[in-house]
């Protein structure tokens, strides 16, 4: 293994040194420049994504120097070179034998000999060679990352352990780079913005961002059974509650206003007073059935639940088959010396199917995971007087949210259709800071962000930062008030507006969603469809991406059947047997195992055996093996595999897709930990199972 040196013998000398290629990965890795960083391509991709921004020398992908070209000649079809490159490196990191792939040596080889090279002189592009090879490198860097943390349409059988690994990888780092988080992460790229001159838009499968914010990547395999198109449909009931607030629910903390003299400053708390009516909830849900036949997720804006509600609201959405939560959520502290936390809560059903039957609540948790506010709201004497509150705060103090500021975090839901959901609050949508670059970068497929805020017309600033998104990177975005801060909006006394949500996507353009009078609810249905994944790098466009875009809204009022008590939920309820880490780690596996039944279903069992405990892999990269439980889910699904395949054979994906159902159907909801062990497996098989069917099914059309 070669090293390269950077010329510097010591930390002094280093940081007097004029910057060169190879010592920006030595302050970024701690590390120098050897072939190691062949044996992972996200590390090399990170390497090279970070040599080219600080030179700005990815701007030669748009505008080559005198007598330079881009994409190269030479390499006869360039995108189908590349592509086809980036799977063999893959193939060759699962295996390491034989040589790597030609072009990505040919590459090495010149940043190699050049790695000494001051960033300076190769920001002038006079030594194209170099240039040539680190724009080669980033995007082979970049194919090879497909589908290593967000499944692509185009994966194949081939390199699938290498994807695996990936996945964990992401789900226990947060990252896809083995690079430290505290340097860089590498991310999935979802989508990628259709036009831009920047380095982001070279790449369509990775991203690099920069440390400063928690990321979490997480995988939940929620869609609805089968594989036909309304696999691809979601029905969304917006609540927007409180449907009353009080100006008595915004209170002063008592001795908090400072600086009276100069600029008055303290703090106020929103407690609403109304609590959440699980009553009205369920009524609210059974006729949206009625409409849509089923309720998938339900949203409910910033702050609108107190804690101590999450449970029952929870029990109460799995009694009517509701597949997944997202609210805002407000916490009450004993101790006066401090403040409470607010945050974004993240619920998902056990049963991880969209579309499920009623049933009566189970004993176990739901999976969850909560996404910290990091900002505090200000209420400055303009607002105070556009939501009447001045009866409650003094409109010459400028009050502060009284709330703790916790580190920035943000986690990343990849559900089963292949779409990715983040959920922000408030300040996140409008903040240029860490968390919308992030949101630029990975561009999640639906960007859910919740308000306590006014009217979500199409002129306000919700709107503004919306179509930022929608535009570039082309993310859906949906936002979500609550009615009672609408009805409390009228500046200068003007007519409330009942606009409560906005839905702005690059398909079908910007939606106001009014909450009509007499509703409680709006029901939201909305679909996805093949998208095309660009780069700006001379690749040809390729339609492996999904967008998300609104299809029907619907005005929903209460039914009269459908009350709901909360003494028909179990209690206590179980922990859930995975945590949400180990069930992205599952369905990373599961995913692989789908790809490969329709691929080389040989390789199956082989692909389980690499996850599990004392793999050699593990040590290399830091991951602890699995716990017992993950374990005995992997082994459940290495069982039904071995069941399903032929007398001396290797199981076929139809056969093992028939086995995983017909296990599901003789389980029961309410079993042991090794049989809800089992049937969860199972879940998760049969969703990647069928999303891998659909997938196929929708690339032959």
């Amino acid at each position: 293994m070669t090293a390269i040196t950077t010329g510097a013998t010591s930390a002094t000398e280093r940081s007097q040194a004029e910057p060169t290629v190879a010592s920006v990965w030595h302050n970024v890795a701690g590390r120098p420049v050897t072939d190691e960083l062949l044996e992972w391509p996200p590390d090399l991709f990170a390497f090279v994504y970070m040599v080219l921004e600080r030179s700005q020398a990815y701007r030669f992908a748009f505008s080559p120097p005198n007598g330079a070209e881009w994409p190269p000649r030479r390499v006869e079809n360039w995108s189908k070179t590349v592509e086809e490159t980036g799977r063999q490196w893959g193939v060759w990191v699962e295996h390491r034998s034989g040589p790597v792939p030609r072009l990505l040596a040919e590459a090495w080889k010149t940043l190699r000999e050049r790695a000494a090279m001051p960033l300076d002189d190769l920001a002038r592009g006079d030594d194209w060679g170099i240039c040539e090879a680190l724009l080669t490198l980033h995007t082979l860097g970049d194919e090879a990352c497909a589908g290593l943390g967000l499944p692509v349409r185009a994966s194949g059988g081939a390199g699938c352990g290498y994807r695996a690994r990936g996945g964990e990888l992401l789900a226990r780092t947060g990252s896809m780079a083995r690079v430290p988080t505290q340097s860089l992460r590498v991310l999935p790229k979802a989508r990628t913005a259709p036009s831009g001159t920047f380095l982001a838009s070279l790449a369509r499968y990775a991203c690099v961002v920069r440390p400063g914010v928690e990321v979490r990547w997480y995988k939940a395999p929620v869609r609805h059974a089968g594989t036909d198109l309304r696999a691809d449909f979601a029905s969304l009931l917006l609540l927007p509650w409180p449907l009353r607030v009080r100006e008595s629910d915004f209170r002063p903390v008592p001795g908090s206003v400072q600086r009276m003299a100069k600029e008055p400053y303290g703090f106020f708390e929103f407690s609403p007073s109304e609590p959440l009516d699980l009553d009205l909830i369920s009524r609210v849900i059974v006729a949206a059935k009625e409409e849509a036949e089923s309720v998938d997720v339900v949203l409910l804006p910033e702050a609108a639940v107190d804690e101590s509600d999450v449970e029952d609201l929870e029990a109460l959405l799995e009694s009517h088959g509701v597949a997944m939560l997202t609210t805002g959520v407000r916490q009450h502290v004993a101790d006066p010396g401090r403040f409470p936390r607010s945050w974004v809560h993240i619920g998902v059903n056990p049963s991880l199917e969209k579309g499920g039957s009623s049933c009566t609540a189970g004993d176990e948790q739901w999976f969850h995971w909560r996404q910290m506010k990091h900002h505090r709201w200000s209420l400055d004497e303009g607002q105070v007087f556009q939501y009447h509150l001045g009866g409650a705060l003094h409109p010459n103090v400028r009050w502060w949210e009284a709330m703790e500021v916790p580190r920035k975090g943000l986690g990343i839901l990849e559900l089963g259709e292949e779409i990715t959901i983040v959920a922000v609050v408030c300040e996140d949508l409008a903040n240029l800071d860490d968390v919308s670059e992030i949101l630029r970068a990975v561009g999640p497929t639906l960007v859910v962000p919740l308000l306590l805020d006014g009217p979500q017309l199409s002129s306000r600033w919700a709107a503004r930062y919306a179509g930022v998104l929608a535009d570039n990177p082309g993310s859906a975005v949906c936002t979500l008030t609550s009615f009672g801060m609408v009805q409390r909006c009228r500046p200068h006394d003007r007519d409330a507006s009942p606009v409560v949500a906005l839905w702005k996507d690059p398909t079908r353009g910007t939606r106001e969603i009014p909450l009509e009078a007499g509703a409680q609810a709006i029901l939201l249905t909305s679909c996805g469809e093949r998208g095309t994944r660009r780069s700006a790098d001379g690749r040809w466009p390729t339609d492996n991406a999904t967008n998300w875009f609104d299809v029907s809204i619907f005005q929903v009022r209460a039914s009269s059947a459908g009350a709901w008590s909360p003494s028909s939920r179990p209690s206590p309820r179980k922990p859930p047997l995975l945590g949400v880490e180990e069930l992205t780690v599952l369905t990373s596996l599961a995913q692989s195992v789908a790809v490969l039944m329709s691929r080389s279903p040989e390789r199956a069992e082989e692909l389980l055996a690499d996850a599990g405990a004392g793999a050699p892999w593990r040590a290399e990269f830091g991951i602890p093996d699995p716990s017992p439980n993950l374990s005995l889910a992997v082994d459940s699904m290495v069982r039904t595999i071995r069941a399903a395949g032929e007398p001396g054979g290797a199981p076929m994906f139809e056969a093992l897709l028939t086995a995983v159902k017909d296990r599901l159907a003789e389980s029961e909801p309410d079993l042991s930990d090794a049989m809800g062990l089992d049937r969860l497996a199972h879940q998760v098989l049969r969703a990647s199972l069928e999303q891998n069917r659909f997938r196929s099914s929708q690339a032959s059309l």
